[in-house]
């Protein structure tokens, strides 16, 4: 209670808040007629009859009485003894009071004295739903895991207060950022899982193929591959001057060289590589963007080649997530856009490629390079969805949506899961309508730029 001659604070009456306290089913018994409450019985409880001698001689205890205790007058369950009085506290004293209730660490008699002030006295009533909100932030409830898009907000939140003096290239930001999602990953991985078994996935052909390795071995296959890049701007190769050798031969030249199976050691000098391609192009400015970035029987300019690297990190990062049963979540809309561009824009070679070997139907239509052709309509749904035109007869044709002769629509996941010959041509598209040959052989054709 708040008296006047304890302090000068005005004091006004307030409704009353219910106090931090546990919920009754955590204390009441539930057998009891009473519920375990305060509730005075309608009528007192029966006296028991007084004890008789037991089979030796003492005296055996009542039914509801504690061996030991003398029985009280609340005995019977479901009746707690009758509360203390309310204590009366000075109201600087129950003000002070205030946190400790708000966190429930006051004792019974100082609860029942702070919620007894709070039903009359109106500044402490507010402390004290401020107090107790305050509290509720503390035992909020959070995920473990760390949101997906947390650094790219960091990032952009620093980029935005303090540019940085060389900037990466944006054509170049989709493998570094593939690249810091796969490290992240490797580091939250234990010593054991770094050998768990990895089925690397593509298509040969008019057939799904496969390489086990391990999760050392994937980064491994990353390492040598990426020389590729590393050796097209002058830099040291892991592979020393086997440069003209394609990616799968490449790989496997580097696991003999090791000699025994990749540990985690693998992932310092795989991360030096990675920092050393982006450092490299951050500073050479604009005209290495076209450079050339062989890979055995085809090459790619250099913005294109870091982003087929950041699509294969991507991929690879799945690969090994699944190995060790960790969650993994695709790029963000803006790169999976870029790296389905990319694979659109390689279509129509590869689909020239098939038809040279005889796994893809005749042209039927020759048109002048640059005119427009027949066209499929392939409509990519979800995040870095967007529509494309692929021209069926000759690589040089354009396509156009005036000459679609068929379309195509799939989610953006499954396009890239089909790229890199992880999902079957034949059950890949969601949905089809038109010339089913020309969309049976771009299919193919998106699986067949997979490899190892």
């Amino acid at each position: 209670m708040s008296r006047a001659d304890d302090d000068p604070e005005e004091v006004a009456r307030a409704p009353r808040i219910p106090g931090p306290r546990r919920s009754a089913d955590d204390h009441a018994d539930l057998t009891s007629p009473f519920g375990g409450g305060y509730e005075e019985p309608e009528e007192p409880a029966a006296c028991e009859p007084e004890p008789g001698p037991g089979p030796f001689g003492e005296r055996e205890p009542g039914p509801e009485s504690d061996p030991g205790s003398e029985p009280g007058p609340f005995d019977e369950p479901g009746l707690d003894p009758e509360p203390a009085p309310v204590p009366e506290l000075p109201h600087r004293v129950l003000k002070s009071l205030l946190g400790a209730w708000a966190l429930s660490a006051c004792s019974a008699e100082e609860t029942r004295a702070v919620e007894e002030h709070l039903t009359e006295c109106a500044p402490c009533a507010d402390e004290a739903l401020r107090l107790r909100d305050a509290v509720g932030l503390l035992h909020a409830d959070r995920e473990l895991d760390l949101d997906p898009l947390l650094r790219s907000r960091v990032l952009e939140n620093c980029l935005g207060r303090r540019p940085a003096r060389i900037p990466v290239p944006a054509w170049a930001t989709p493998y570094d950022a593939e690249t810091a999602r796969l490290d992240a990953l490797l580091r939250d991985i234990g010593e054991a899982e770094w050998h768990a078994p990895v089925r690397l996935r593509w298509f040969e052909g008019e057939r799904p193929v496969h390489r086990k390795t391990t999760v050392a071995g994937v980064i491994g296959h990353l390492l040598a591959v990426d020389g590729l890049v590393a050796a097209a701007l002058g830099l040291d190769d892991p592979l020393g001057a086997v440069d003209e050798l394609p990616p799968a031969a490449r790989t496997e030249a580097y696991w003999q060289a090791a000699g025994r199976p990749a540990t985690r050691a693998i992932r310092e000098p795989w991360r030096d590589q990675t920092h050393t391609l982006i450092r490299t192009v951050s500073f050479a400015g604009r005209g290495v963007a076209d450079f050339t970035v062989t890979y055995g029987d085809f090459a790619l300019p250099l913005k294109d080649s870091l982003l087929e690297r950041a699509f294969e990190c991507w991929r690879h990062a799945e690969d090994i997530a699944q190995a060790v049963a960790y969650p993994y979540d695709p790029p963000s809309g803006s790169h999976l856009h870029g790296m389905i561009d990319l694979a659109a824009r390689l279509l129509p070679a590869a689909l020239a490629d098939r038809r040279r070997t005889g796994l893809a139907g005749p042209p039927r239509e020759l048109v002048t390079a640059g005119a427009p052709g027949r066209s499929v309509h392939l409509e990519i749904e979800g995040a870095g969805g967007g529509h494309w035109y692929i021209a069926l007869d000759s690589p040089a044709a354009l396509g156009s949506p005036d000459r679609a002769v068929a379309q195509v629509a799939m989610d953006g996941v499954e396009f890239c899961q089909l790229v890199a010959g992880q999902v079957p041509p034949q059950d890949a598209a969601a949905g089809q309508d038109g010339d089913r040959e020309a969309i049976r052989d771009v299919l193919f054709a998106a699986a067949s730029l997979s490899r190892m």
